[in-house]
């Protein structure tokens, strides 16, 4: 389980900084 929650952590970070990439390039 700490194992899923870490990459879910991940995963937000790297969706975050693709909505961030996308709306500078905007």
């Amino acid at each position: 389980m700490n194992k899923q929650k870490i990459n879910n952590q991940a995963f937000t970070l790297i969706e975050l900084i693709i909505v961030i990439t996308i709306l500078a390039i905007l």
